[in-house]
């Protein structure tokens, strides 16, 4: 191999092309024509006397060699950015920055939003994408490159990512403003008897664990819909008499028209948390966002002291 031909340029295209397996892909990637990226390949293959990508039904299937050299190229690849960013400074009304989130719609609502506004007004230049968290390939997306950040519920089996914990989420009963039943002190056997909207991320459910509580409590509530998102029932129950406990953050700007109840016999909730991979870790723009969503969603009035996320 003749590494007196390689420069930085050829192993960007190269790890753009081992992560997507498709040339018009890794030249969206990349920012470059189609064209360019086919020729840097071919000067791979010179480089490596191997064809490194060969086609396959769907897209291109890397050889042993290519293979062998994903780790270290992506580990290099990542150390070298970390030293070139690491003590660079980031100035939020000057940076240019693309940041790619993944998470629930819950979290759109609840975090998303709020820190869109905030963006708008400190950092004009940051672009935020966001795309819908997929637990099963969260671990390898943030690894390459994929997304930068991951809002989510922690794993402990991610023992190679940096979490840092933003909040403990609870639920609330939301109804119609005039719901004939809705009423603070809610007891459970009331409770029960209300028609019911639960959420079913995969699909199809009619029970959750609020159903293995109530039961304990000796109870069986009617839920009559079973919705795919949080997002939409606001809108439902505000149409009807039917009710849903929520996450309480998701209800910003909407609670002129509902009722808020709490239940506190009810003790469900969950954490959030915020994802990272070491490839981003010292990237002072990576890091002036990451601690802006922890200001964000933290209430510093009741004076929590911020996380240092460097």
């Amino acid at each position: 191999m003749d590494t007196g031909r390689l420069d930085l340029n050829l192993l960007l295209t190269l790890e753009a092309l081992l992560a997507e397996r498709n040339v018009t892909k890794a030249a969206a990637r990349l920012h470059l024509s189609q064209p360019a990226v086919s020729a840097q390949l071919s000067r791979l293959r010179d480089v490596f006397d191997d064809p490194l990508l060969v086609p396959a039904h769907r897209g291109m299937t890397p050889t042993a060699k290519a293979l062998d050299l994903i780790g270290p190229l992506r580990e290099a690849l990542d150390q070298l950015r970390i030293t070139l960013h690491s003590h660079k400074d980031f100035s939020p009304a000057r940076g240019k920055l693309t940041v790619t989130v993944a998470c629930t719609d819950y979290v759109q609502a609840a975090v998303l939003i709020p820190l869109a506004v905030t963006l708008r007004q400190r950092a004009p230049g940051v672009r935020l994408a966001v795309r819908h968290w997929d637990p099963a390939s969260m671990e390898q997306q943030l690894s390459r490159g994929e997304i930068d950040l991951a809002l989510t519920t922690p794993d402990p089996s991610h023992v190679h990512l940096r979490t840092c914990h933003l909040y403990t989420e609870t639920y609330v009963l939301i109804g119609r403003r005039d719901h004939p039943s809705l009423r603070p002190g809610l007891t459970p056997g009331e409770f029960a008897k209300l028609e019911h909207v639960i959420v079913s991320p995969s699909g199809g459910a009619f029970t959750t664990p609020i159903d293995e509580a109530l039961a304990a409590l000796g109870h069986r509530r009617q839920v009559v819909m079973s919705a795919a998102s949080f997002l939409f029932v606001p809108e439902i129950v505000s149409s009807s008499d039917l009710v849903a406990l929520v996450p309480r953050r998701q209800l910003r700007g909407q609670a002129d028209r509902l009722v808020l109840i709490d239940i506190p016999w009810l003790s469900e909730q969950f954490d959030v948390s915020l994802i990272w991979h070491e490839r981003s870790h010292g990237h002072a723009g990576h890091r002036w966002i990451r601690n802006l969503l922890v200001e964000v969603v933290t209430d510093k009035g009741n004076g929590v002291r911020l996380p240092d996320l460097t």
